[in-house]
């Protein structure tokens, strides 16, 4: 009978507890990314001795591409915040554009392997003679968006957006969309010498 009662408060304080510990009901939370946010865009021209110019995110910095086999009007436009880079390589056109234009299609569809898709998108802007491709690679690749512009006939100017971290589509879209608009607007402001 001791034994009974013993058990009987025991099953009593259990049951009174039950409601007391689960008053409130935890949800485990989902993998999240920070949230960035984002400067408004004010935008000046670029505009030195190379023969070309452009519009320029006022938040971005210029430096001369510093790697080894870089050739001259080869920059590379910095966005310090988010660890990116926009290498832009230039070079005048001596009746070889189809080769150009072609190691450009290779560059872009490198990234194929890591890749879920590749979309391009044609540029034509007949007054100031810019034409050009933007191949956005989406995925996990190494490079995002790549571009080229040329005037046909003596300028062709590439550009490829790279991040200084491994690349994560999830983590990296806010700010490839970001940078993807100052791209197209590099383009759109794009004027050769």
């Amino acid at each position: 009978m001791k034994l009974y009662r013993i058990l009987l408060t025991f099953l009593f304080v259990l049951i009174a507890l039950v409601p007391i510990s689960c008053k409130k009901k935890y949800t485990p939370k989902p993998k999240a990314y920070f949230r960035i946010d984002f400067p408004s865009k004010e935008y000046q021209n670029w505009n030195s001795d190379f023969p070309y110019s452009f519009d320029l995110l006022s938040m971005a910095k210029i430096e001369e591409d510093p790697s080894k086999g870089a050739e001259k009007y080869w920059i590379n436009i910095q966005y310090p915040k988010y660890h990116a880079t926009i290498h832009l390589s230039y070079k005048n056109v001596n009746n070889n554009l189809e080769e150009y234009l072609e190691d450009s299609r290779k560059m872009a569809y490198k990234h194929s392997i890591m890749a879920d898709a590749i979309a391009e998108q044609i540029y034509i802007n007949d007054k100031e003679k810019v034409y050009g491709m933007i191949y956005r690679i989406k995925g996990n690749a190494a490079s995002s968006v790549q571009f080229v512009a040329t005037d046909s006939t003596n300028h062709f100017l590439r550009g490829a957006l790279y991040f200084q971290e491994h690349p994560n589509q999830d983590s990296l879209a806010p700010v490839i969309q970001f940078i993807d608009k100052d791209i197209v607007r590099l383009m759109e402001s794009l004027k050769w010498k």
